[in-house]
């Protein structure tokens, strides 16, 4: 599986982007993908998910009602829509899949859970 992010940019507090995760190779709709952040001089941190089996999303509690992750199965894409930003959410973003279904609740936040990784994009929030 390899996974293509892109939607970053530069964009003024309380902006909104898109970022999108193109999955392509052995893609399995049931496996659970999500969204990390690194952030400058931080660890890469849990952002969003969205866990195959049952459609059900997570979310960390810092973007929790401003970011909503979603999925396009035909296309084969997960989205990251990101509202009211702020310049803490500036950071690279990346987006990551499991190589296997049935991933349980407690553990999609884990990223050594996720096998496949996207090249990352930028997010910069501006105050």
């Amino acid at each position: 599986v390899q996974l293509q992010a892109s939607g970053g940019g530069l964009v003024q507090a309380g902006g909104s982007l898109r970022l999108s995760c193109a999955a392509s190779g052995r893609t399995n709709s049931r496996y659970a993908m999500a969204w990390f952040r690194q952030g400058p001089g931080k660890e890469r941190e849990f952002v969003a998910a969205w866990r195959g089996a049952n459609g059900n999303t997570y979310y960390a509690d810092s973007v929790k009602g401003r970011f909503t992750i979603s999925r396009d199965n035909a296309r084969n894409t997960v989205y990251l829509r990101m509202n009211l930003l702020e310049p803490e959410d500036t950071a690279v973003y990346y987006c990551a899949s499991t190589d296997y279904t049935g991933i349980i609740s407690g553990r999609i936040r884990d990223p050594n859970e996720y096998t496949y990784w996207g090249q990352g994009t930028q997010v910069t929030v501006s105050s």
